[in-house]
């Protein structure tokens, strides 16, 4: 039976629910689900939750500010002996210690959260409306624009982008028979990122994809002659471009978001001071 985890909180609960996945995807994913439980404002959807976790022997995590509603969840922890998991307190004690002032503790403060989570939205439906370079005019719109050769991960990586930090990026594939789009010349070379790959790893990977497909017999998609070509013609492009190139032949997306999350930090620093935003 699937053990259940229940992210808890007075807000969207994305937070909560965040690092409930994280602690899941550590274990079998068959074992372990994550429900999110958002907008907890009364005791008796707190008792709910609690008689669900119980059935179940599941346990939960919450962000939960109401001084009333965490003294509460601790109640109903004795009572009911479930794991509970507060996510936000220890650091509230910490930054309580630290600039020796009392948190407001005010449900309305966590709500702005959710402004977060609209930029964070906005972000998603800009990734979609400008993927794989169909509307070249996102690109002077994009916080990040990234190129690269078929099956580098652009789209992932700009939904996970996206998803996860709220930055609007688009993406562009480059394929040498396909003129450039004149827009890409208008984006900063800061904001670009070029993505390259191992042409081995390459070929490996657009095999999987055509077999996966039904798709069978050769093809200049996976042939390693056409897969140099292209990435002889994108290495030109990203010089030509002077943009960020980062090799993601041995990285995870994870990875990788982490790398451009740190160029974008340093862009919205210059736009800044630049008066762009």
């Amino acid at each position: 039976m699937r053990k259940i985890i229940y992210a808890v909180s007075d807000s969207v609960g994305d937070t909560a629910w965040q690092v409930a996945k994280a602690g899941a995807n550590q274990f079998d994913q068959t074992t372990i689900k994550v429900i999110r439980k958002p907008y907890v404002l009364s005791r008796e959807q707190v008792d709910e939750i609690f008689e669900k976790a119980s059935d179940n022997r599941g346990m939960i995590v919450h962000t939960l500010i109401n001084p009333e509603l965490r003294q509460y969840v601790l109640e109903k922890k004795a009572e009911y002996d479930i794991d509970v998991i507060d996510v936000l307190g220890p650091v509230i004690w910490g930054a309580e210690k630290l600039t020796h002032e009392d948190a407001d503790m005010n449900v309305g403060q966590a709500r702005r959260l959710s402004t977060d989570y609209f930029k964070r939205i906005d972000a998603m439906e800009f990734a979609v409306k400008y993927d794989d370079g169909k509307d070249p005019s996102g690109f002077p719109k994009a916080d990040i624009v990234i190129v690269g050769v078929s099956r580098t991960s652009k789209t992932p990586l700009s939904l996970f982008l996206a998803y996860n930090y709220g930055i609007k990026t688009a993406n562009l594939p480059l394929v040498p028979e396909v003129p450039l789009p004149r827009e890409i010349l208008t984006v900063p070379p800061r904001k670009i990122i070029g993505l390259i790959i191992d042409t081995y790893k390459l070929n490996g990977i657009r095999k999987t994809r055509m077999e996966n497909m039904g798709i069978k017999g050769e093809s200049d998609y996976f042939d390693l002659a056409r897969i140099n070509s292209e990435m002889e013609y994108a290495r030109g492009v990203m010089r030509h471009l002077h943009c960020n190139i980062i090799d993601v032949s041995n990285k995870s997306i994870e990875e990788t978001a982490s790398y451009i999350v740190q160029i974008a930090d340093k862009n919205k620093v210059i736009d800044e001071k630049s008066g762009l935003c």
